[in-house]
């Protein structure tokens, strides 16, 4: 197992303290590193080729960072570095996790494929970000409504993904949901 993200300056720093934005800069590679404890490669060093499979984990920084989505929605960019390494791996038929809000880097590469962020309608008050399925949806994608404990395998395309933080649930439900995106990702593999 290796950790990687992209060598960018991160698109805002985010004070959690406060909940506002920080008046710095900082760079996403130096940042995942401080996470990883330093074992960490830029992302452009990646070679499909020396891996089983790949994973991106969730969270606002890749609606910010390793695509445009927090900003332009399901007319958003994806970094280069995160496109040629999900094209690689989609190409020599070896499985892609997604979770979160990772999802729809896959929506946005790869038209056509079946992804879950979880359910389509804001049940509970659990889903705040439903129309984010809705925005799948209008990019050509199937949307597959999941609970949070849950998983989705799209076969054709090798792409396992699962809503974790997009539901609000106990940590141990989104626990699980993230392990089934992992088997499945290994059993593809």
């Amino acid at each position: 197992v290796k950790i990687f993200a992209p060598n960018i300056e991160q698109r805002d720093v985010v004070n959690h303290l406060k909940g506002s934005p920080a008046e710095e800069k900082r760079n996403v590679l130096v940042e995942s590193a401080r996470l990883a404890r330093g074992n960490i490669q830029d992302l452009a060093e990646l070679k499909a080729s020396e891996f089983d499979a790949v994973i991106f984990p969730g969270g606002f920084g890749v609606a910010k960072n390793l695509c445009s989505w927090a900003v332009d929605g399901k007319n958003c960019t994806v970094n280069e570095h995160v496109n040629s390494t999900l094209q690689a791996f989609h190409s020599a038929k070896k499985p892609i996790g997604l979770c979160c809000i990772s999802p729809v880097l896959a929506a946005k590469v790869f038209p056509g494929c079946e992804v879950t962020v979880g359910q389509d309608k804001n049940v509970d008050g659990r889903f705040p970000d439903a129309e984010t399925a809705s925005a799948i949806t209008e990019l050509g994608c199937k949307h597959i409504c999941k609970n949070v404990n849950e998983s989705h395998v799209d076969k054709a395309n090798k792409i396992v993904t699962t809503c974790a933080f997009m539901c609000k649930a106990p940590l141990h439900e989104i626990f699980d949901g993230i392990g089934t995106m992992v088997q499945e990702v290994l059993k593809l593999a």
